[in-house]
C-alpha cells in the first residue's frame, strides 16, 4: 500500500488486496477469470506508478463524458479512447497532474464524442520526475447516447445504501456481489441515489449472525471508527474500491452519483452541532465540507467550474431522457417537528436557488421522460429522534413544513403541462413502488405521478416506513415483509435495486425492482402522455 493511504491492512487482507492487483495494476485476466478475491499473484515490485482501484467514468450527458482514475504517486493522467475494442487509431487526452492534495485522484473530461457508439478507453499514469516511466494501462468502456428517436432503447439502473451497518466486504459472501449482478445486465449507466459510503458507520472484522454463524468483514483503519478527518473520509471511498466486484462494475458501468447523509453523518443538516460521543469534530459543517471534497475526489462527477462543491446537475440522455438529480442535503433547514405553515428558511429542503434550478431545467426540457433522481424519498415519514423529521414527510394532513416546497414543485409542474416526471429514490434500504394520487391527496394540485424506491446494495435492510396521505401515494409494491426484523444482512438476499428500460420506438417506460440475484419481483409498463 502507498505510504500516504489511511488504510493499514492485516496479513490476510493484504493477500487479499495484492489478489486484485498484478504489481499494483488490476489484472484483466485475474477480473474477468477468477472467483472474486481469488489466491494472491506473486508480487512485482515497481518504482512506476500503478493503479490500485481501478477506473469508472460518469456524468454522461451528449457528447461528453467524465474518465476517473487513482494512482499511488504523483503522476499525470492520461486518456486514450477509440471506437475500436482492440484500441487501435485512439484519441490521445492529456490530463491533469494527480498529486496529494486531491489524493492521487484525477479525471479527464471527454468531448465531442460520436453518438450512439460503444466508446472502448485506457488509462495511464506518467510519472511526474521521470516520464518514461508509466502505470501499466487500465482498461475501460462506456455507451453513449443516441441522438434520434428509434436508435436504440435506453436501458439503465438504479439503487442506493453501499456498506451500511457494519455490513462490509465478505470474501466469504463473495464481496458485494449485487454490483456484478447489476453489471452483467449490461445497463447504459447506473444511478447511485446515495449513501454511498457509510462514514459513521465503522466496520468490524466479525458480526455474529442470527443463526450463530460469522459474518467476516475485510476491515481498515479508515474504517475503524467515524470518518472525521478528510483522509478518513477518503478511506471509506476507498474501502468500497478494494471490493473487485466494484471496480469491474466501475470500469464498465458509467456512474451517475449524488450524496444523502452517510456521506458525513446520518440524518445531518448544515450547521447542526453533533452530541454524539464518538466525533471529537461536533461541527456537522466542517465535517460536510470534508465529506464533500472527498466525495468529488471519488466520483467521476462533472464539477461545476462556478460552484465546484454542487452537487445538484441534469443529463441529456437524448430525446427520449432527461435526468435531474437533486441534493436534499446540501441546502435544507434544520430538522424539526416540521409542522410550519409558510416557507421560510427553516423549512427550506432543497432550497430556493435549487428549485429555481429545477423548475428551470424541466420547463426547457426537451425529451419524453424527465426523470428525477432524489436522494430521499417523497411519501415516507423517516423521523429523527422523539419529535423531528428527517424527510420531508411529516404525518398524514396538508402540507406544512418542507412539504410546502415540494408542493410548490408539483404545483409548478402542473400548472406548467410538464409530462412525464418519473422519481426515482433509495434510502430507505427496501423496494417499493409507489403512485402519486391527486385524487387520493390532501395537498391536490399536481399530476400524478410514480415513484420508485430502491435498495439497500450491501447495507442492512430495513422497514418499512410509514405512508402519509399529503401527496396521495398509494403503495403498488413492497419488497419486504412488513414485519422484518431489522438490519438484515445481505446473506439474507433482501438487497435490491432497479432497472428502468425506454422502449426506442413506443418511448413505454418499463420500471422494473430486482432482487440480489438478478430476479424481477416487479414490474410496470409506463405509457408516455403526449
Amino acid at each position: 500500500m502507498n505510504s500516504n493511504s489511511p488504510l493499514k491492512l492485516n496479513r490476510r487482507q493484504f493477500l487479499i488486496a495484492s489478489a486484485m492487483t498484478t504489481g499494483g495494476i488490476i489484472s484483466t485476466n485475474l477480473l474477468s477469470k477468477s472467483r472474486v478475491f481469488a489466491q494472491a499473484p506473486a508480487i512485482i515490485k515497481t518504482d512506476r506508478p500503478t493503479i490500485p482501484y481501478g477506473v469508472a467514468s460518469g456524468d454522461i450527458s451528449g457528447n461528453k463524458a467524465v474518465i476517473w482514475s487513482r494512482t499511488d504517486k504523483p503522476a499525470k493522467l492520461i486518456v486514450e479512447y477509440s471506437l475500436d475494442e482492440s484500441l487501435r487509431n485512439v484519441q490521445r487526452v492529456v490530463g491533469p497532474n494527480a498529486i496529494d492534495v486531491s489524493d492521487y485522484t484525477a479525471r479527464v473530461y471527454l468531448k465531442n464524442l460520436p453518438s450512439n457508439q460503444k466508446i472502448y478507453y485506457r488509462v495511464i499514469f506518467q510519472d511526474l520526475d521521470d516520464s518514461s516511466k508509466e502505470s501499466e494501462p487500465a482498461i475501460g468502456s462506456f455507451q453513449t447516447p443516441a441522438i434520434y428517436r428509434g436508435q436504440r432503447d435506453i436501458f439503465f439502473a438504479w439503487s442506493g445504501d453501499t456498506a451500511g451497518q457494519g455490513w462490509g466486504i465478505n470474501p466469504d459472501f463473495g464481496g458485494m456481489k449485487i454490483y456484478e449482478t447489476i453489471r452483467k445486465l449490461n445497463p447504459d449507466f447506473f444511478i447511485h441515489s446515495g449513501d454511498t459510503i457509510y462514514a459513521d458507520n465503522p466496520i468490524q472484522s466479525e458480526v455474529k449472525l442470527d443463526d450463530g454463524s460469522i459474518w467476516k468483514n475485510i476491515t481498515t483503519e479508515a474504517k475503524s471508527k467515524v470518518a472525521e478527518t478528510l483522509q478518513e473520509f477518503r478511506g471509506n471511498y476507498i474501502y468500497n474500491l478494494l471490493d473487485e466486484n466494484v471496480r469491474r462494475f466501475n470500469a464498465e458501468v458509467p456512474i451517475l452519483a449524488q450524496w444523502d447523509d452517510h456521506e458525513t453523518t446520518n440524518n445531518w443538516y448544515p450547521g447542526e452541532i453533533l452530541d454524539d460521543n464518538r466525533y471529537t469534530v461536533k461541527d456537522v459543517s466542517l465535517l460536510a465540507r470534508r465529506a464533500n471534497q472527498a466525495f468529488l475526489e471519488y466520483f467521476p462527477i462533472d464539477i461545476n467550474g462556478k460552484d465546484p462543491s454542487r452537487i445538484y446537475r441534469s443529463f441529456n440522455y437524448g430525446p427520449s431522457l432527461e435526468i435531474f438529480m437533486i441534493d436534499k442535503r446540501s441546502y435544507r433547514g434544520p430538522n424539526s417537528p416540521n409542522r410550519q405553515t409558510e416557507q421560510s428558511a427553516e423549512t427550506a429542503f432543497l432550497g430556493n436557488a435549487q428549485v429555481r434550478w429545477l423548475k428551470n431545467q424541466l420547463r426547457k426540457s426537451t425529451a419524453t421522460w424527465k426523470i428525477i433522481a432524489s436522494d430521499m424519498p417523497i411519501g415516507l415519514v423517516v423521523p429523527d429522534g422523539a419529535t423531528n423529521f428527517e424527510n420531508l414527510a411529516n404525518g398524514d394532513g396538508p402540507a406544512l413544513g418542507r412539504e410546502l416546497e415540494l408542493a410548490d414543485i408539483l404545483r409548478f409542474i402542473h400548472r406548467s403541462d410538464i409530462k412525464n416526471v418519473v422519481w426515482l429514490t433509495a434510502d430507505v434500504h427496501y423496494a417499493a413502488a409507489h403512485y402519486y394520487d391527486p385524487s387520493q391527496a390532501q395537498f391536490t394540485d399536481f399530476k400524478p405521478f410514480w415513484e420508485f424506491v430502491a435498495g439497500p446494495i450491501n447495507s442492512g435492510t430495513f422497514g418499512p416506513n410509514r405512508l402519509e396521505n399529503t401527496f396521495g401515494p398509494q403503495l403498488q409494491f413492497l419488497s419486504i415483509p412488513t414485519n422484518l426484523q431489522a438490519n438484515r444482512p445481505p446473506s439474507d438476499g433482501l438487497q435490491f435495486f432497479g432497472t428502468v428500460k425506454i422502449n426506442s420506438n413506443t418511448e413505454v417506460m418499463t420500471v422494473a425492482l430486482l432482487n440480489l440475484e438478478g430476479k424481477t419481483l416487479y414490474s410496470v409498463d409506463l405509457s408516455p402522455e403526449k
